[in-house]
């Protein structure tokens, strides 16, 4: 599906004007892909990479325009609060337009704002940037969802909640790599702003854009550290309890282990000492009550 957009008060709004100067192409159909490869003469490979969410992002130069694949996180969804996925876009940069193929219309409700008509480079520059800032959205969103983990792990001890933590880590790593190739195309931009034809004014909000990544870079990477960190500490946790657990009913079972004794030494079908005596009961009793309570004294006096 192919949609137009064209500068309009400080923004982009669609259109259906053929001259519109960007034009967004989502998971391109059968025809688009051959008016793509055809008439705009788009690399097929280049083309598929755009629609491929592993693949990392890059700058090539073509004939005609410029190709640039860069990453975006996938719209946060509250009916998989738990994983966060990564996309590719595919931006092809003309002399006079802006070709977009993506997975999904990035730039409807995205906060377009330009004081006078900006050029195809500010809008693509605009875009990279805009995909930066929602990096920076999702990790508070991974942020604040780790802290709820947290609290129920810490009153729970079900697996499930410990599987999250893990696939937030696994999320983070996907953030990590994508913002960092992220920063290897801005690098890549602005050793070849003169060849593209970037302005001073272009390249200082490049320039700008770099930092923020390199910012959200670091952030992400905290994240994961600190989330890695939790998932240690849980384990640990969990494994001193799971000791503790073991400890008391090794305890238990030695205090059920010595009356038991007690009782079975005096029921044996032989002959025994004061087998006739009416109170022979009543001290077997004795004894074994008189056993566990000293093995109880004893864990209280050394802390097992």
């Amino acid at each position: 599906m192919e949609i137009k957009y064209q500068y309009s008060v400080g923004k982009l709004i669609p259109t259906g004007d053929e001259t519109c100067p960007v034009s967004i192409f989502i998971n391109p159909d059968e025809d688009e892909r051959r008016y793509l490869t055809q008439s705009l003469k788009l690399d097929e490979h280049t083309l598929a990479s755009a629609l491929d969410p592993d693949e990392l992002a890059r700058l090539e130069f073509e004939p005609e325009h410029r190709a640039l694949i860069f990453k975006l996180p996938v719209r946060y969804s509250a009916s998989e609060p738990f994983r966060f996925r990564v996309a590719s876009v595919g931006a092809y940069l003309f002399a006079e337009r802006l070709v977009i193929v993506a997975t999904e219309d990035i730039i409807a409700n995205q906060r377009f704002r330009f004081r006078e008509t900006p050029t195809v480079r500010q809008i693509l520059l605009r875009l990279i940037y805009l995909a930066i800032f929602s990096f920076l959205e999702h990790l508070r969103t991974i942020s604040m969802v780790t802290d709820e983990l947290q609290n129920k792990i810490n009153v729970s001890m079900e697996n499930r909640y410990l599987i999250n933590l893990f696939d937030l880590q696994r999320s983070l790593v996907y953030y990590l790599n994508s913002i960092s190739s992220n920063g290897l195309l801005l690098k890549r931009l602005d050793n070849s702003a003169a060849r593209i034809g970037i302005t001073q004014e272009e390249k200082e909000f490049l320039d700008d854009i770099t930092i923020e990544n390199s910012q959200c870079y670091q952030q992400a990477e905290i994240f994961s550290n600190i989330l890695s960190n939790l998932m240690d500490a849980r384990a640990s946790i969990v494994s001193n309890n799971l000791n503790i657990r073991i400890k008391l009913l090794t305890v238990v079972t030695i205090g059920i282990m010595v009356p038991t004794f007690i009782v079975s030494a005096f029921s044996m079908n032989v002959p025994i000492p004061g087998q006739n005596a009416a109170w022979a009961f009543y001290a077997i009793l004795g004894g074994a009550a008189l056993a566990a309570a000293t093995l109880f004294l004893l864990e209280k006096w050394e802390k097992w």
